[in-house]
């Protein structure tokens, strides 16, 4: 990348909140019982992106449009497809997600890094920092 004059940039600056969002990486492990990633709370919408393996998808799920685990419906941000519901992506957890699926997009086999973001179902956060759990 380099700050050419003649194109627009955007960027989007995020900062972790304890029980609100949650920002990470994972190593792959291939199968589908794949990676857990703790969050520290109930996911609402995750964002993960293959950062070895150059022109893979940014993979967008949320519990809007698949209400119920394994998590299938995905979209992709940085490109004009479809929704996508044709593989098991993931599951959201009281505590974080697990990816349930093979595909180099989301779970290689121990040879592909991934980053993503979580932002919580129900954001609340105590006098204590500690994210509230009750109904």
């Amino acid at each position: 990348m380099n700050n050419n004059a003649s194109y627009d940039w955007i960027g989007y600056c995020f900062a972790e909140v304890k029980g609100f969002s949650k920002f990470g990486s994972y190593v792959g492990n291939g199968s589908t019982d794949g990676t857990f990633c703790f969050t520290g709370f109930k996911p609402a919408f995750v964002l993960i992106k293959n950062i070895t393996t150059a022109g893979e998808h940014w993979h967008m799920a949320d519990n809007k449009r698949d209400t119920d685990n394994v998590v299938s419906n995905r979209l992709f941000p940085n490109n004009s497809d479809a929704q996508n519901t044709t593989n098991d992506m993931l599951d959201f957890l009281s505590n974080g997600f697990k990816i349930r699926n093979t595909n180099s997009t989301a779970n290689n086999n121990g040879t592909n890094n991934y980053i993503y973001m979580a932002f919580a179902e129900e954001p609340l956060v105590g006098s204590n920092n500690i994210p509230a759990t009750a109904r």
